[in-house]
């Protein structure tokens, strides 16, 4: 395989992604009544946005609140996600997040969604890949 169809296939399933994350901005925005999402335009912005963030900023983030991480137990990962969702918020005009509480629910939601919308391009090894031996 070149680099070119390589390079291709991964923009391909960034643009997949980003697009499958759109659709999961606008249904948690829909389920919920304190985030807005104008327009699937907004949607596109809002999950672009939301990858790069959390590409760049969240590992800065998690190095440097490790204690605290460690202390909760995990849980401070929790308002990571949160404070991306309301920088997002800040970010993208039209993106409106009314709460702290808001945006925490919003990324345990749109985490759920995201997931079951990605479940049908999961591949699974085919059954013959599983074989069992003889005891030696």
């Amino acid at each position: 395989m070149e680099f070119r169809e390589l390079k291709q296939i991964t923009l391909m399933g960034f643009l997949i992604k980003v697009l499958v994350s759109s659709i999961a901005v606008v249904i948690t925005a829909y389920l919920l009544g304190g985030v807005t999402v104008p327009d699937f335009t907004t949607a596109l912005v809002v999950a672009f946005v939301l990858g790069v963030l959390n590409m760049v900023l969240k590992p800065v983030l998690i190095i440097l609140t490790i204690p605290v991480t460690i202390f909760s137990l995990g849980l401070f990962l929790l308002v990571i996600n949160a404070f991306i969702i309301q920088l997002t918020g800040v970010i993208v005009s039209g993106f409106v997040v009314e709460s702290f509480w808001w945006a925490l629910l919003f990324s345990i939601i749109l985490s759920i969604v995201t997931w079951f919308l990605e479940l049908p391009g999961k591949t699974r090894p085919p059954r013959d890949e599983f074989h069992e031996y003889p005891p030696h």
